[in-house]
């Protein structure tokens, strides 16, 4: 089941649970002792700086496969959020020394230093999300560093007498379970088989325990069938859930040599694709899985390029959302990108419904191991 920790961090008093939410994670990830230690400081910094910089926010905590797409190896991801002023120079606050609040300024540096992925994403007035990763591979850490925002990502073209070019990707996602409540009725995964990146995302029906157990049961499957179309993926998915509730389910499924996309859904799960400046919406087909599968499930396809961002997310987020926006997004952590999906699409009038996931695809930057 997906164990996420979602802390609110509104006083001191919880910066406590933010190290103690890290060291959970780094037990269900097998994490050694030292790093556990450094999973608990990164924590302990990111929610002392939502205290400091912002006037509280919000701590996803959670053990989440690598983001590079093959199953198998854990980190602990650790998601700081907050609606607060934001950074007018990013840069600049992760340098060692930099303080906007009269403190030693090395709180963003010594969570970089210590993570094995770290990007930051910040506007003016509208809040920050940061993001680490610390995994157990003590040679990696600090391997990449966020890179500076650009506005000149060409566009390829789609025309089919110019066969697109291989574009490799990236996932990543975010996973809040409903009322705080320890485990989360929806899931995600990504699966990478040769040149195949397959993501699928879960929506449990209802929410708790029994929701929980359908969604895992979709991960497992497609951890074993990752090599089928999405629309046959659907189908094994299908008789896989069949002692569960049912979930509703999307497949998205990236031929990185062919640079194609292929999209099939069924249930109550959104998609919605980045071509250019434009976003266009991926249907799923009425039904859930387990429980009632329609007849037939056609396929979406699409070019996949240097452009294209992919958000698939379950019925947490509200009916009208608006796409994340901004070139640096297409270069941010697609995780990053997927918590500030969530964050701008909430709001005190607005509540949260039921357990809220997105999971991101997005385009490997050609500076990007």
């Amino acid at each position: 089941m997906t164990r996420v920790w979602d802390v609110p961090v509104h006083d001191s008093t919880r910066v406590r649970d933010a190290r103690v939410a890290a060291e959970g994670a780094a037990a269900l990830a097998g994490l050694d002792r030292s790093r556990t230690a450094d999973a608990a400081l990164v924590a302990t910094e990111l929610a002392t700086n939502l205290l400091k910089h912002a006037r509280g926010g919000q701590l996803l905590v959670e053990a989440v496969p690598l983001p590079s797409g093959w199953a198998g190896s854990v980190v602990v991801q650790i998601a700081a959020v907050d609606h607060g002023p934001g950074m007018c120079d990013v840069p600049a606050a992760l340098g060692d020394g930099f303080s906007t609040a009269g403190s030693l300024g090395a709180g963003l540096g010594t969570c970089r230093r210590l993570a094995d992925d770290f990007d930051l994403h910040s506007v003016p007035g509208r809040g920050t999300v940061a993001l680490a990763r610390i995994g157990g591979a003590a040679r990696t850490r600090g391997r990449r560093e966020p890179a500076p925002a650009r506005d000149d990502t060409p566009t390829p073209s789609d025309d089919a007498s110019c066969p697109p070019a291989p574009v490799s990707a990236r996932v990543g996602g975010v996973n809040i379970p409903f009322r705080g409540a320890e485990c989360s009725g929806d899931a995600w995964t990504c699966v990478r088989d040769g040149d195949l990146l397959t993501l699928m995302l879960a929506d449990g029906l209802g929410h708790g325990p029994e929701a929980a157990r359908a969604s895992t049961a979709a991960v497992d499957e497609v951890r074993r069938a990752a090599h089928l179309p999405p629309a046959e993926l659907l189908r094994r998915l299908d008789g896989a859930l069949r002692r569960t509730r049912g979930a509703a389910i999307a497949v998205a499924q990236l031929d990185e040599r062919a640079a194609r996309l292929r999209f099939a859904g069924i249930g109550n799960v959104g998609a919605r694709l980045r071509e250019g400046d434009s976003w266009r919406h991926l249907v799923s087909r009425p039904g859930i899985v387990g429980v009632h599968r329609p007849a037939s499930l056609p396929e979406t396809e699409a070019v996949w390029a240097a452009d294209r961002l992919l958000v698939l997310h379950s019925d947490g987020l509200p009916s009208r959302w608006a796409p994340p926006a901004g070139p640096r997004l297409l270069r941010a952590d697609p995780a990053v990108t997927a918590a500030v999906t969530v964050r701008d699409a909430g709001s005190s009038a607005r509540p949260v419904r039921d357990d809220t996931a997105v999971a991101v695809l997005s385009p490997t930057p050609p500076d990007r191991p």
